[in-house]
Parts: C-alpha cells; sequence; structure tokens
C-alpha cells in the first residue's frame, strides 16, 4: 500500500510545477503536460518515488543512522523542523553554515563551544565576568544555538540528507555528493534532479505539498525507529549478556569450590582411617 496517495497530493497542489520557460529539461521525464504556461507534474510517478524513499529511509533509521533535514525556505521552515524533531533527527531550518559536511570537525568545535559557555553558567565562572564579557558570551551563544542547536547531538556525518527545493539549497547537496552521502529531495520543474539520489518530483513552493510528502517519510523513519526498539528487546544487549555470563561463571566457580572442599574432606577422612590403623 502507497504511503500517500494520488489524491492526497493533488490536494495538496503537488502537481503545480513552474512556468514553462523556467523548467530544466532534466525534468521531462517527470512532466504530465502544460497548462496556462504552466508545467504540471505527473503526480502517478510521485506516488513511486515517495514509496521508493519511504522505503530507503525507513532502513536507514532501522540501523541506527541518521538524515539531516534541510530546508530554509520559508515555506518549508516550520514543517521540517516539526517533523525532524518529532523522529528525533537533526534538522537545518536556518541558514546552511558552509562546509559543515565537509568540515564537520570545526562545526563539532562551535557546537561544543555551546556547551562550554552551558558549563561556565552551571559552576559559577560567569557571575565572575564583568557585564559587557557576559553580553557579548550570551550574543555568541545565542547566535550558535539559532544555527546550530539543532544538530548539537549529531556526533558523526549523517547517513542521509533530505532537502526541500534543491536550487535554494545547492551547497547542502554539492557537500554530500562529495562525500558520497545520499540525497533526498523534492524537485520541482526549474531544478536539475541529475545529482539527486531519490528524487521526488513535487512542488516545493506550497507548504501543504511539502507537509503530505515529510508526513509520508516521517511515517517510515518512525516505523524504522519501532522495529529497531523491538529487535533490541528480543536480541540480549552486551550489557544484559555480561551479568549472565558473570552469573554463570560464579555458578561454575562455586561448584569447583564445593568439589574440592567435598575432596578436601574425603582425604581428611582417608588420613585419619589410616591414623587410627596404625595406632
Amino acid at each position: 500500500m502507497s504511503r500517500v496517495t494520488f489524491d492526497q497530493l493533488l490536494e495538496a497542489g503537488s502537481h503545480f510545477g513552474h512556468l514553462k520557460r523556467k523548467w530544466n529539461p532534466a525534468m521531462a521525464p517527470y512532466i504530465f503536460m502544460e497548462r496556462n504556461g504552466i508545467h504540471i507534474i505527473d503526480l502517478h510517478k510521485t506516488v513511486v518515488k515517495v514509496d521508493e524513499a519511504a522505503a530507503a529511509l525507513k532502513q536507514i533509521a532501522k540501523s541506527g543512522r541518521r538524515v539531516l533535514f534541510v530546508a530554509t525556505k520559508k515555506q518549508a521552515k516550520q514543517a521540517v523542523a516539526e517533523r525532524a524533531i518529532s523522529v528525533g533527527m537533526p534538522y537545518v531550518t536556518e541558514r546552511w553554515p558552509g562546509g559543515m559536511l565537509t568540515n564537520f570537525p570545526t562545526i563539532r568545535k562551535a557546537v561544543k563551544k555551546m556547551t562550554t559557555i552551558d558549563k561556565m553558567a552551571k559552576d559559577g565562572t560567569f557571575d565572575q565576568l564583568s557585564k559587557r564579557e557576559k553580553l557579548q558570551i550570551t550574543r555568541q551563544r545565542a547566535k550558535l544555538e539559532k544555527n546550530l542547536g539543532s544538530i548539537a547531538d549529531l556526533n558523526r556525518l549523517p547517513s542521509a540528507l533530505f532537502v526541500v527545493d534543491v536550487m535554494k539549497e545547492h551547497i547542502a547537496v554539492a557537500e554530500a555528493n562529495r562525500l558520497n552521502i545520499p540525497v533526498f529531495a523534492m524537485v520541482d520543474t526549474n531544478s536539475d534532479p541529475s545529482n539527486i539520489d531519490f528524487v521526488i518530483p513535487a512542488n516545493d513552493d506550497a507548504t501543504k505539498s511539502i507537509e503530505v510528502i515529510l508526513d509520508a517519510l516521517c511515517s517510515a523513519i518512525n516505523e524504522g525507529l519501532e522495529e529497531r526498539k523491538v529487535e533490541k528487546i528480543d536480541t540480549p544487549s552486551e550489557n544484559e549478556e555480561v551479568p549472565m555470563r558473570r552469573e554463570r561463571k560464579a555458578k561454575a566457580t562455586k561448584k569447583m569450590l564445593i568439589a574440592k572442599d567435598d575432596e578436601a574432606a574425603l582425604n581428611a577422612n582417608i588420613a585419619s582411617k589410616f591414623v587410627k590403623e596404625e595406632d
């Protein structure tokens, strides 16, 4: 069964492309027709592509890997942030920090700076600073939180990117391509799909269109996370196995000690018999 239906996409306006004069010829396979100077996207193909992307994202989530959601355009910001938070995935909805993927260690240093400032506030170091220094540090912390707060728990490179509007987020796509990180993206008729691994042809300007596709993909991610939890419950973790091994070892040691004590008692009994016989 499809995760999103033709009617849902149609109602959300996912079929509306850009003006014919703005089209990218590489999107021709996904265009159904042209009406009143506007290209109409073939939603039958969109349904198939959403299902393909959902299946791949489900497997990524099931294996415990992370998907980074990227959408800095006004229409997509809130929708992407809400859905990413609901499935516990990192996201970027403000400015894309250049080199975020290709220069990841530097970005991690900036994130650690936030943690350092928070520690200063807790251990009392912050109170010893002057008003001016406090103000500067507070502003710096707020700026870091705005740009990098949503990726604070991203300790390693993501395993995939989901992008809304590949033209606007071309730097993010280029960095992911350079590092061979698969890119899932909503691609409109004015964009080039050649450097996208999982193309979802759809209107990337309408909030409803973005929400419908995000809901389908996040539902798949959630399923993957749930299946991962079930597998963890069914399979004893390494932490659970250690106490079991210790318990077995303790029992074996106890049996060995009892056997030694029995042997010692037997030897003592035999020795006492010999002594009595000699007497």
